[in-house]
């Protein structure tokens, strides 16, 4: 196929062309389209023009290498406000000592124009800055769209030319679901490219082919998205992406751009949303980079209190600058806009929020209100969600936010407007409670009942994430006490407590096959282990078990205007036995009932209370063989007769509660509505009698 190759073109900044508004910053930028010319215009910096004075202090120059409307010229331009000199160096012209580009008046902008035919296709270059420190800094473009693979830190000219995506019909859902007040189950999938399979021979696959074996197995296991943790350009293989070079370049260890691009459009007509880690907390001290990139803090504080960020070795970002929240704002739409992603997932939301984040008693100094809030990155992340929501309504933004920082997911109060947040309480009490053992668990029974006591106070991701599989954590799997076979019982009940509580769900890789190893971002995921029966088992389960809450309602449909209205206790006071009771109501009255026991131990013949009288029917049971479990089940109906004082609003059945497991009731009959029709029978959780990963089939197996 081929491709319409649009040149870029900027105009000159002394041409006199109109100014008209840039939607990302609320400021004014240059803007000139002709025919097939196509400019990025979020891609771009300010320029402090007189700051302070006229009703325009700042001005947005468009910034990157482009062509000329008419194809004659390349334009090369970089804002280094503080250098003496600045030349361009690369394979088409001098290394060494390269070509001078000219200062655009007191901007900080350097500029070069050199002919098309000048420039080729994948070229290499730099900006040889000389600083006012008198030292050169040799820096790749903060702008640049493609770079070398790594051990490289070279810029990559690329003419820009047209992708031919095919997920219109993606795009018009993504749409229908923003306008339908969020009415759709998220159940992500957060992966590492370079881990999550791997060639024979060790070496990374591409996005292509990534794309071709991912895409089938989220739509079976029962997926809606895929998180990628960090895929723009980075140096250093162990930072897992999160310490970025190269912002507007997807890491070249994967393909170019366009085969990005493609990876994207795959997952989309797949049905699958992708949505990326982005990092605008802080970025890493590597000679190419941003690090005082003309020889003094250009992007980074230039106050030392602020400047960096010690536990991680990093800098951070100057989001009081302009300059600076123009380059970060503008890569967000850069994402959203050229690669059609769906959503970014924040990193280190609370490092940018707190003035004290790692830092001792006066190594930091309060805002203007005596506070440790830092009001500018306050301002920055309203900024960000206020316009790329009214641009892009149907986008998420999820932040990562460790804290208690209030109204992070709307913007009463001077709330932050993410989309989501990710619920780290959560996180935290359900893995201490399930990492306990099962004869200690009910000195534990409140805190894992405490984790619905704020299910509503934000809208949250339920997250088991990279970081809760490394460092001596141990994997999802081994976390679970007990022998082998406890281990994998613990896991089913986790993940069904996980499914059926309020809150969009992100599972990290490897978890639903019971990966014993802790992650390794230097190795695949270990598929091999789906030729043994219980790993196999497990997968089949993770797969039943996310299908039901995709087909179910009554576990994501929650009415906005109060979503507390989804969920009610009917037991939660059996801390002897460890067992909860709660019930799960969709905004049209569809409804579950879910019984958790949190001990091996069988409970045959339990009562245990349902919303009102009828017959109910165990529609989903963690312990079936099928999925490695001991098969305790209840196959007939069950009936929960009318208290005596007639009221069918508070009744109770007798099932038999499986040890270490899950079961999930519908009613079929119930006494408060008339007429007194019967449901339909019985429907177990779709899944595929086959699940395929890299080619390799997980045939579904019976016991464990």
């Amino acid at each position: 196929m081929s491709l319409l190759e649009i040149p870029f073109g900027i105009p000159d900044l002394h041409q006199g062309q109109p100014l008209r508004p840039c939607r990302c910053s609320r400021h004014f930028s240059i803007l000139r389209r002709k025919d097939f010319f196509y400019f990025l215009r979020r891609i771009i910096t300010l320029s402090n023009l007189k700051q302070g004075s006229g009703d325009n202090p700042h001005h947005i120059v468009e910034k990157t290498v482009s062509g000329d409307p008419e194809g004659d010229q390349i334009v090369f331009r970089v804002w280094a406000p503080h250098a003496v000199q600045v030349a361009l160096v690369g394979s088409f012209c001098d290394w060494e000592n390269g070509i001078p580009m000219q200062r655009a008046g007191e901007s900080g902008l350097y500029v070069l124009a050199l002919p098309q035919e000048r420039v080729p296709d994948g070229a290499l270059y730099k900006y040889r800055i000389l600083g006012r420190d008198g030292n050169f800094h040799m820096k790749a473009d903060p702008y640049g769209q493609s770079m070398e693979a790594p051990p490289g830190t070279a810029t990559v000219f690329a003419r820009r030319k047209a992708y031919p995506w095919n997920d219109r019909g993606w795009l018009a859902q993504r749409r229908r679901h923003a306008a339908s007040g969020r009415r759709y189950p998220i159940n992500i999938y957060e992966i590492h490219l370079g881990s999550w399979m791997r060639r024979p021979d060790g070496s990374h696959l591409g996005y292509r082919e990534l794309a071709d074996q991912l895409a089938p197995y989220l739509k079976q296991m029962g997926y809606t998205h895929v998180e990628l943790m960090p895929v723009m350009e980075h140096p250093f293989d162990g930072s897992w992406g999160y310490q970025i070079c190269g912002y507007y370049a997807p890491t070249a260890r994967y393909g170019s751009p366009d085969d990005f691009r493609a990876f994207v459009d795959i997952l989309h007509g797949a049905g699958i949303g992708v949505l990326l880690d982005w990092v605008p907390a802080h970025f890493p001290k590597d000679a190419h980079g941003l690090y005082r990139f003309d020889g003094e803090p250009t992007y980074e504080y230039a106050e030392p209190t602020r400047q960096e960020n010690r536990g991680w070795g990093t800098c951070c970002f100057d989001v009081g600058r302009p300059e600076v929240v123009s380059f970060l704002l503008s890569n967000a739409y850069y994402w959203v806009e050229e690669f059609h992603v769906d959503g970014l997932r924040v990193d280190a939301v609370a490092s940018m929020l707190y003035l004290d984040y790692d830092r001792a008693p006066g190594e930091w100094k309060p805002n203007r209100f005596g506070d440790h809030g830092n009001l500018e990155a306050i301002a920055f992340f309203q900024h960000l969600n206020r316009d790329l929501h009214a641009d892009h309504p149907d986008v998420l933004t999820v932040a990562e936010e460790s804290t208690a920082w209030p109204h992070i997911t709307d913007f009463y109060e001077n709330g932050l407007g993410f989309s989501y947040k990710w619920n780290m309480g959560w996180m935290n009490d359900t893995l201490r409670y399930a990492g306990t053992d099962p004869l200690f668990r009910k000195h534990l029974h409140g805190m894992l009942a405490h984790t619905f006591d704020y299910a509503f106070t934000e809208q949250y991701i339920l997250p088991i994430s990279h970081d809760e599989v490394v460092h001596g954590k141990k994997s999802f799997l081994d976390r679970m006490p007990g022998e082998y076979a406890q281990k994998f019982a613990g896991a089913r009940v986790f993940a069904a407590f996980m499914m059926t509580h309020p809150g969009a769900k992100l599972w990290f890789m490897g978890c639903e096959i019971g990966q014993f190893a802790e992650w390794d971002e230097k190795k695949s995921v270990e598929w091999f282990l789906l030729d043994y029966p219980a790993h196999a088992a497990l997968q089949h389960y993770f797969a039943a078990l996310q299908n039901f809450y995709l087909e179910h309602p009554a576990l994501w449909d929650e009415d906005p205007a109060d979503p507390s209205a989804s969920f009610a206790w009917l037991d939660v006071s059996n801390a002897a036995e460890s067992i909860f009771v709660f019930r799960r109501i969709s905004r049209e009255g569809k409804e579950l009932v879910a019984v958790l026991n949190f001990t091996p131990v069988p409970r045959p013949g339990h009562t245990v209370p349902v919303p009102y009288a009828g017959q109910w029917r165990e529609v989903f049971n963690s312990d079936e063989t099928a999925y490695g479990g001991s098969g305790m089940t209840n196959p007939e109906p069950l009936t929960a007769p009318r208290d005596p004082a007639g009221e069918a609003l508070s009744s109770a059945l007798t099932m038999d509660i499986p040890p270490m497991g899950c079961v999930l009731l519908a009613p079929v009959r119930v006494s408060r509505k008339l007429p007194d029709k019967a449901r339909p029978p019985r429907r177990r959780a779709a899944c595929p009698d086959t699940l395929t990963v890299g080619g390799i089939p997980a045939t579904k197996r019976k016991g464990g």
